[in-house]
């Protein structure tokens, strides 16, 4: 299974710090389509990444159209408050992309309207107007490992200072 992330023209880079640390720590492919609203030696963006910015699997592309020539036999799905069905709909495959818009504006109407049928939503209470992306990326990312089965991560946890991880 493969999971690519696609961060449409993001402009805050704590946010693609944080969906760096999420890309890592899932084995995410992610891809940043320029222009960025951030220069990546921004001291902000490496923090919220922290260590984990050296085990990344980063790619750039000038435009959301290079990046759809790149991978022309690619799924893609395009996330966005204006989508009708829900994130949890789509069988989610082997290989995805999870595509997401700039934190202001979220995906461009003509790209969504191409592919109105691929496009999904997160649920929110009425008169909500997003959820913060990185967020945003993180419940998409961990719904196709969820219907995947978590297949080859560690899905069990252990306490340090009581080794049965419950009292006697």
């Amino acid at each position: 299974m493969k999971i690519h992330i696609v961060l449409v023209e993001p402009e805050i880079p704590q946010n693609t710090g944080n969906i760096v640390r999420t890309a890592v720590a899932t084995g995410s492919v992610l891809h940043l389509v320029r222009p960025l609203g951030f220069d990546t030696s921004d001291k902000m963006l490496k923090r919220a990444g922290l260590d984990y910015w050296k085990d990344s699997d980063i790619r750039y592309h000038d435009s959301f159209d290079d990046l759809r020539k790149t991978y022309p036999d690619g799924k893609f799905y395009f996330f966005s408050t204006k989508a009708q069905r829900n994130y949890t709909d789509p069988d989610y495959g082997d290989e995805v992309f999870l595509v997401f818009g700039k934190e202001s504006k979220g995906l461009p109407e003509k790209l969504l309207h191409d592919n109105y049928s691929d496009a999904v939503r997160i649920p929110m209470i009425a008169d909500t107007r997003s959820l913060n992306l990185s967020n945003s990326v993180a419940i998409a990312v961990y719904e196709v490992l969820r219907q995947h089965g978590f297949d080859g991560f560690n899905c069990k946890g252990r306490l340090r200072e009581y080794p049965l991880g419950y009292p006697l």
